[in-house]
């Protein structure tokens, strides 16, 4: 949750992060730090939720459906439309005072075309699919998604564990994966990572030590040389490779994605250890959740004005990636 608002808190000048973007602009050490965390090193953090998320619903299947799903209905559906509807309902407060209402305007959050860029522009059916399907607190996707998952669980433990189903079914929610495929109820890389936390606990997989072609050294190594590659390459790739650079950054991005998840989870027990023997960090971990449902699209809305605050400072938007998100929390 800590850094999902750094991912947030990106301000290069093409702000709306895909596996395959390429930033508009010079290669900087800005641009290099900023994209190379945002886009890169910390981007394990959604995959691995997703699997923990399978691996946690699959390790009480002695619970009936129904009731597992009338609990998931409190805990996810409940909570994704009421911090839906706060998201919309601040901005459109926001939206009255003029500081801002400009704030919002120049964020293009909630644009809807040239003329609409605000909730007041709305119609009620517009305001409608914010609530339900489109969030203003893009964050959200993540609720919607899990849902949706758990509600077809017995679909995906069914295709999971069959001997058969597997075969077709793990290379297909792969490829859609690596294709980065998005829709509004489904998205491919939840989809794979949720059904391999399934596996992994039917397997009675060992979370606590890696066999040997998970070693978390190498794969530690992988992630940090793959995220730099693909940083370079985003900036600079496109006039030596052309269109190539896409298909590129996609498959450095999967592979920082899959090798930093596995170098995280073995590699990180030390770091983990010693936070949780703190107190204060204890105590602090309470409020992650609340960290997750406000921080956008706040964070957003602010960036450029604490730009053009810091803007004397020689690195006012690297000064900015740092303190926004850290002011956020």
């Amino acid at each position: 949750m800590f850094l999902l608002v750094f991912v947030h808190g990106y301000n290069l000048e093409l702000r709306y992060l895909e596996p395959f973007t390429v930033p508009n602009e010079p290669l900087t050490p800005t641009g290099f730090v900023e994209y190379f965390l945002a886009n890169g090193i910390f981007r394990f953090r959604i995959p691995m939720l997703f699997a923990i998320s399978g691996y946690l619903f699959a390790l009480h299947d002695d619970q009936p459906q129904g009731q597992r799903v009338k609990k998931r209905l409190k805990t996810l559906l409940a909570p994704y439309l009421l911090w839906s509807a706060f998201g919309i309902g601040m901005t459109y407060a926001l939206e009255l005072i003029p500081f801002t209402r400009e704030m919002i305007v120049n964020s293009h959050v909630v644009q809807i075309d040239n003329t609409r860029m605000l909730i007041h522009d709305y119609y009620w059916y517009e305001i409608l699919a914010r609530w339900i399907v489109f969030p203003v607190s893009y964050q959200l996707w993540f609720i919607r998604v899990l849902l949706i998952y758990n509600l077809a669980y017995p679909l995906i433990l069914r295709w999971v564990t069959g001997k058969r189903s597997q075969r077709i079914f793990f290379p297909i929610v792969f490829l859609l994966w690596l294709g980065s495929f998005g829709f509004i109820f489904m998205e491919g890389e939840g989809l794979l990572f949720f059904s391999l936390g399934v596996l992994l606990q039917k397997r009675n997989f060992s979370l606590d030590s890696p066999t040997e072609w998970l070693n978390p050294a190498i794969c530690g190594i992988v992630f940090v040389i793959c995220a730099a590659a693909k940083t370079w390459l985003a900036f600079a790739g496109q006039p030596l490779i052309g269109n190539w650079v896409f298909i590129s950054l996609i498959l450095l991005h999967k592979t920082t994605v899959f090798s930093g998840l596995i170098a995280c989870w073995f590699g990180l027990d030390l770091v983990v250890r010693w936070f949780m023997n703190r107190n204060w960090f204890v105590w602090l971990s309470s409020f992650s959740f609340m960290i997750y449902a406000m921080h956008a699209p706040f964070v957003a809305y602010f960036i450029s004005p604490v730009i053009e605050a810091l803007q004397p400072m020689a690195a006012a938007r690297l000064a900015t990636f740092v303190i926004l998100p850290l002011a956020i929390i």
